[in-house]
């Protein structure tokens, strides 16, 4: 297709004075002026009363019930492991049932890990990013209401399953064929509503991802960002290419219990060992998750303690960049004991050891700054201390569970339990607690109390090392984990006691905290907006008497503004920054560049609906009906939960703007609308789709896991989907991605009839595509073999991207129809191209590997 060339519709560009002079900023604003910027402002940003309080996309209003929930179900979580405490209390323990028991401690570690550790880590985020990043709220509010919403719904099926005796039983690791054989619902419920919680965890990943990237204050370029922020990047980047090969993992779990497909059955060629690794592949970054983000929470606390910044800013980045990158090379290392080569042993063994280094460099970072400094020992700092005391003998268990010999002898025993809660206790529990104490001033402007926090802090921190320090001689004396009770004589005995009291200690510790959270304050005065002294920018954000977050976003020259500029916060209040207005009474924040934050846009940002919660439902259903085999209710659900979404986009993204720019402040004209990299949207998609594409190669992994460890994949004689399908299968995948990216150009070229008939005939490429490659797989038998099962897998993948695809196609001709797509506005069509790009890819890599490549393996 040839394209005429003609000159692009005229973008436009910011316009004015950056970066804003000393005497722009010393600028008096008139009184009147500044009470009628600030009332508009909050006429803008009010949050809804009454019930429909609860349709609320604010991040303040959505941070502060995504931390509720989580910290409920991590309670709800404690109450389990009690119940378990119990049983092991004393030998021959009727307390519980073998099942039931079970039960309980599949629920306790799902709970531990997929309901609190991750959960809480977004949610801490989503409430405080926007004041670290000096941002008025995150990119995509209704994103983050609908990531909760999710977390809620499949929160409470998963978690309400033990009420009713349906709980799974095969651990929170799910090992088949333990998992796979299981009777009842509880494998489903595991398998189905923890993917519909990973899809909420993915999107606060994204939403969190871009919300770094492009919603900083002016001026604050990648080395000036706060060391949460870092923090932030970097488990956000974790979780897009941990939570990936889980679901994938899922994906094939729940064909094989639904359809019969035998992945995980060795007698028809399948291999459990595939589900290990794809599970550790997202089970031990998931560790490194769950520590940074409380290693974060210290990063801000430390230098506030000692009132001085940081030491080693560049070292800390580095060394948090660093053991995200090597927590996805120690996977095997909980897997020691499944026959592996020695080869393979010694090289996990070494990468086990070697992420202690940049740990390391973080912890005695810390150190440095405090020794360096004018220390205040306030309340959050006492729970860093013992956080930091915790961890460091689970890091020293740690290493020595990465040496393979010594593994051997604990691996399963309550040795390896005593490590994993020294490390999430000390590595998590402690310094969010921290936070809590340390933001919560910013939260609710008052204050916790220091005696029940120090009461606190020392019931948790005895009872914990009285239950779990035990453990450690129990495990090296035999005893096995998920054993429902024992004989006496064994010497177990004591040890067991001795931990089940610690336990209750550790109860009582959260009654005094949670009484400290929600004991009536009503008598408490108000307090300062900086109680603590601290120099970084949250500490500007005026939560909760406004809902703005900040009444002017300020631009920003150093990494703790607070300390080194005393006029900022007065400039704040007074409205002398970016955006003091909101004159046409919408809500907006600016959009700044990725690595100078230079500003390039006012966004608009979403308002409180519940369109939302349509879509958390009918999304829930998908995922929940199928849970029992009610199949046709889960497919209505779907194709709802799609309408909901598609609705929700075509009325609040990428609108066309009443206008082309506006005064953003400063002398600072900005651009309302762009598309293209430019654009948060773009960016969105693009971290999508690259966890999208780790779930595909996850599969793919699959087929040469399965080439490599089985001696007849394909096995002999086995019959392949046939050639010329596949051919045209792949043929009519790459012409819809011509025509998609035709369209694109076109419409920008102003050619509008050339474009809408390249979007017209795209989906029709497209179906073509996906009709093809069913009638090549269509002769395979999937439930006889692992070889024709996985062909099936990839296919259903392939086309069931590929009717997303088409959505999109006719998503992006509807809006040309409609007045929503133009020359000038195009961001929707710039994201489907770039959907379509990795897409398109996996097709061709799908396509290879349908044909061809099984031919010549």
């Amino acid at each position: 297709m040839i394209l005429r060339r003609t000159t692009p519709p005229r973008r436009p560009e910011p316009q004015g004075t950056y970066p804003p002079t000393e005497a722009m900023l010393d600028e008096p604003v008139p009184e009147d002026l500044r009470k009628a910027q600030a009332g508009r402002l909050r006429a803008a940003w009010k949050a809804p009363e009454g019930w429909r309080y609860w349709s609320a996309v604010n991040n303040t209003e959505i941070g502060k019930w995504y931390s509720l929930t989580a910290f409920f179900f991590m309670l709800c979580a404690g109450v389990l492991a009690l119940i378990i405490r119990l049983q092991l209390a004393v030998p021959e323990s009727g307390l519980v049932s073998s099942d039931r028991f079970s039960q309980l401690f599949s629920m306790h570690g799902s709970a531990m890990m997929f309901l609190f550790a991750v959960p809480m880590f977004e949610a801490i985020s989503i409430l405080m990013l926007p004041g670290f990043l000096g941002s008025r709220d995150m990119p995509f509010p209704r994103l983050s209401a609908f990531g909760y919403w999710c977390f809620l719904i499949g929160g409470v099926f998963v978690l309400g399953s033990v009420l009713f005796d349906a709980a799974p039983r095969a651990g929170w690791f799910m090992y088949p064929p333990l998992a796979t054989e299981d009777e009842g619902p509880g494998s489903d419920i595991w398998l189905l509503g923890l993917s519909f919680i990973e899809i909420a965890s993915i999107a606060a990943a994204v939403e969190l991802i871009v919300g770094v990237l492009k919603c900083r204050a002016p001026g604050m370029r990648v080395n000036l960002m706060p060391l949460y922020a870092w923090y932030v990047l970097v488990v956000g980047g974790m979780i897009l290419f941990a939570f990936p090969p889980l679901i994938a993992g899922d994906f094939l779990f729940e064909l094989e219990r639904s359809f019969d497909w035998p992945f995980f059955d060795p007698e028809r060629g399948g291999d459990p060992m595939l589900w290990q690794h794809l599970f550790w592949i997202f089970g031990h970054p998931e560790v490194y998750i769950i520590f940074l983000p409380s290693i974060a929470i210290a990063a801000m606390i430390v230098p506030t303690v000692a009132q001085r910044p940081i030491v080693g800013y560049s070292w800390i980045v580095l060394s948090a960049v660093g053991t995200g990158f090597l927590s996805f090379g120690l996977w095997v290392h909980h897997m020691y004991t499944t026959g592996l080569p020695g080869l393979s042993l010694g090289f996990f063994s070494a990468a086990s050891e070697a992420v202690v280094i940049p740990t390391g460099v973080q912890l005695f970072a810390f150190l440095a700054t405090l020794v360096a400094g004018r220390i205040r020992m306030i309340l959050p700092m006492l729970w860093i201390a013992g956080a930091l005391a915790i961890f460091t003998m689970g890091g020293l268990t740690g290493i020595m569970l990465a040496l393979a010999p010594f593994d051997f002898q604990v691996h399963d025993t309550y040795f390896v339990v005593a490590h994993l809660h020294y490390t999430l206790f000390g590595g998590m529990v402690f310094p969010v607690i921290a936070g809590v104490y340390y933001f919560y001033p910013f939260i609710a402007k008052k204050m916790l109390s220091e005696r029940l926090g120090r009461w606190a802090f020392w019931l948790i921190f005895t009872g914990f090392n009285v239950t779990f320090l035990p453990m450690h001689y129990t495990g090296l004396i035999g005893m096995p984990r998920r054993v429902f009770t024992y004989r006496e004589g064994l010497g177990w005995e004591i040890p067991n006691l001795i931990s089940s009291v610690g336990a209750f200690v550790i109860a009582a510790g959260f009654v005094v905290f949670v009484w400290d959270l929600i004991r009536p304050k009503g008598d408490q005065p108000r307090i300062s907006r900086n109680p603590w002294k601290a120099g970084t920018l949250e500490w500007a954000h005026d939560v909760p008497e406004e809902s703005w977050g900040i009444r002017s976003i300020p631009h920003v020259t150093t990494r703790y503004p607070l300390w080194d500029d005393p006029k900022l916060l007065d400039r704040v209040d007074a409205g002398r920054f970016y955006l003091p207005d909101a004159q046409e009474g919408h809500r907006e924040t600016l959009v700044t560049s990725v690595i100078d934050a230079e500003p390039i846009l006012i966004q608009r940002v979403n308002t409180p609906t519940w369109i939302t919660h349509l879509a958390a439902i009918f999304t829930g259903g998908a995922f929940i009906f199928p849970t029992f085999h009610l199949y046709t209710p889960g497919i209505v659900s779907g194709l709802l939960a799609v309408a909901s979404i598609i609705w929700w986009l075509w009325t609040s993204t990428a609108r066309p703007p009443e206008a082309d720019s506006k005064d953003a402040g400063l002398g600072l004209r900005l651009p309302t609308y762009v598309s293209g990299p430019d654009s948060t949207g773009w960016w969105a998609v693009w971290i999508t789709m690259l966890g999208d594409a780790t779930a595909f190669a996850s599969i793919v992994f699959g087929y040469f896991f399965y080439w490599t460890a089985q001696p007849d994949f394909p096995p002999p004689g086995a019959r392949h989907a046939g050639a010329g399908a596949v051919a045209l299968a792949c043929a009519g995948f790459v012409a819809g991605w011509v025509f998609t990216v035709a369209a694109r150009r076109l419409n920008r070229a102003g050619r509008i009839g050339a474009a809408r008939g390249a979007l017209a005939l795209a989906p029709l490429s497209t179906a073509g595509g996906i009709a093809a490659l069913i009638v090549a797989v269509l002769p395979l038998e999937p439930a006889t073999h692992v070889y024709p099962a996985l062909i099936w897998a990839l296919a259903v993948w392939i086309a069931v991207h590929a009717a997303v695809g088409i959505v999109m196609q006719l998503y992006c001709l509807a809006g040309s129809f409609l007045g929503k797509l133009t020359p000038r506005y195009d961001a929707d069509i710039w994201n489907v191209s770039l959907f379509w790009h990795f897409f398109v890819l996996s097709a061709l890599v799908a396509c290879a590997l349908v044909g061809p490549v099984a031919r010549l393996l």
